[in-house]
Parts: structure tokens; C-alpha cells; sequence
């Protein structure tokens, strides 16, 4: 079995495991399945605002597909998730991206 098919069926038990979406949307992001990879990102970051990582992966999902102003409007979302649980090293990381992309 491989990973998608894998994170799919965990996902099937349970919608809400994040660990397995943020996996899920990581894996089809790697096969250049953008579209599939930002629907999983939205999906987590909706069930789990405070997953931060699912907002800075999805930005940089974002830039790749040279979508850098919906990149910067998910990294501003990332920062402030970051920010409210105390992640200042993730609050660095995206601010360097959004300040790369914002100029």
C-alpha cells in the first residue's frame, strides 16, 4: 500500500487526525498534486487552526505553483496561529518567506 492510500484510510477512521492530513496533503504536494495537496492543507487548517505548519507548507505549495499573492495571504494566517501559541521559531520561518515573496 502506498502512503496516499495509507493516510486515506486513517483518515477514514478519523477525519480529524491532523497528523495524518498534514501527511496526506504533504505527500500529494511532493507528486505535484497542487490542487489536491491545498484542498487537504485547507482542510486541516480548518479542523486545526493551531496546526501551524499546515499554513507555512501550504504557502510554500503556493509559491511553487508561482501563486506568491495567495501565498502571502496564507503565511499572514500562519503567523498569526504561530503567534498565538508562542511558536516565535515558526513566526521567524514565515516571516522570512512572506518578507521574500512581499517584495
Amino acid at each position: 500500500m502506498d502512503k496516499i492510500a495509507g493516510l486515506k484510510e486513517i483518515l477514514e477512521l478519523d477525519p480529524t487526525n491532523s497528523f495524518a492530513r498534514y501527511g496526506l496533503a504533504m505527500e500529494l504536494a511532493g507528486r505535484g498534486e497542487t490542487t489536491a495537496a491545498l484542498a487537504e492543507f485547507d482542510t486541516l487548517t480548518a479542523n486545526d487552526p493551531g496546526y501551524t505548519a499546515g499554513y507555512f507548507m501550504a504557502a510554500q505549495t503556493l509559491a511553487a505553483a508561482d501563486r506568491a499573492s495567495e501565498a502571502i495571504a496564507r503565511l499572514k494566517q500562519g503567523i498569526l496561529s504561530a503567534e498565538r501559541s508562542g511558536n516565535r521559531h515558526a513566526v521567524s520561518e514565515m516571516q522570512a518567506m512572506l518578507d521574500e515573496l512581499d517584495r
